[in-house]
């Protein structure tokens, strides 16, 4: 999806249902946020870049009359997280949802040559971030219950990657995090299960085309590595080469797979990842 493109009004999964989305400031953040607030939800925006965020209000403010709060977080200090999880509650009284989206894809370079500190920095963002923001936000789904009667369901969507299934050359960081997301995701559905809290993953590949599509390629060209052609759209090329259906998927696609897992619709799925690939990875899946 667009910020262009229009959404399933008639969608009433979402429809009053307090939706935290982080890294909401990026793309997929962003346009998340439209879709769930043009679905009747009420957004609570986070990212650590305090310009992108606004503009994510403003969009959504300009598409929809929907309610949308935002507020600035860093994902791998649990303090600056609970701050902006207790804001959220303030403005919205609870909170039903999260699309735990926050993260950072380091350098692209093949293994002899990366830095240590990129990843430390990749994996705490990623891993730690993504587990502060988990556990803050759970710990107040949990709060919730026990203040009233039938608290819930609830749910949560943490972002991987095909990446973590099949080790990306060159990104060996990444790819670690996104593994480590994928452990973490199955570990916490069985904590979180007895709480009614649902926790699933979703698995993106190849989504384009945009800024970050063509980026990635020309790094990976860049990279030195043997596993990816020198020109970028040559690395393109065989990307999509590589996927059965022959084609990229779109923001829109995931936003759709990440819906599902969110609503009632996938009541009884939990410790799933769902891979948004066009069939790229389905061989490391049977």
């Amino acid at each position: 999806m667009s910020s262009s493109d229009s959404t399933p009004l008639s969608d009433r999964r979402f429809h009053e249902k307090v939706i935290v989305v982080t890294g909401a400031g990026g793309n997929f953040g962003r346009d998340g946020c439209l879709y769930f607030a043009q679905c009747g939800a009420k957004v609570v925006g986070m990212d650590l870049n305090p310009a992108t965020l606004e503009e994510t209000k403003a969009l959504v403010q300009e598409k929809t009359k929907a309610d949308i709060f935002v507020t600035t977080c860093n994902v791998t200090e649990t303090a600056s997280v609970q701050t902006a999880v207790d804001a959220a509650v303030q403005h919205f009284g609870r909170i039903d949802l999260l699309w735990n989206n926050a993260g950072y894809q380091g350098h692209i370079t093949p293994t002899l040559d990366y830095d240590p500190n990129d990843f430390a920095m990749v994996m705490n963002i990623n891993v730690t971030g993504m587990f502060i923001v988990l556990q803050t936000v759970a710990k107040q789904m949990v709060k919730q219950q026990q203040q009233t009667s039938s608290g819930g369901p609830y749910a949560i969507v943490n972002t991987s990657s095909v990446a973590g299934l099949r080790g990306t050359p060159a990104m060996v960081a990444y790819a670690s995090s996104k593994a480590a997301v994928l452990a973490m995701t199955v570990s916490t559905s069985k904590d979180l299960a007895p709480h009614n809290i649902r926790v699933n993953a979703i698995s993106p590949a190849l989504i384009g085309p945009g800024y970050m599509w063509d980026r990635q390629n020309e790094l990976h060209a860049q990279s030195g590595s043997p596993y990816f052609a020198k020109d970028p759209e040559t690395v393109a090329q065989n990307k999509i080469n590589g996927v059965p259906m022959k084609r990229l998927g779109s923001v829109e696609e995931v936003i759709n797979s990440v819906a599902f897992l969110l609503s009632d619709d996938a009541s009884y799925t939990t410790g799933t990842n769902l891979v948004v690939d066009g069939g790229m990875s389905s061989g490391l899946r049977c």
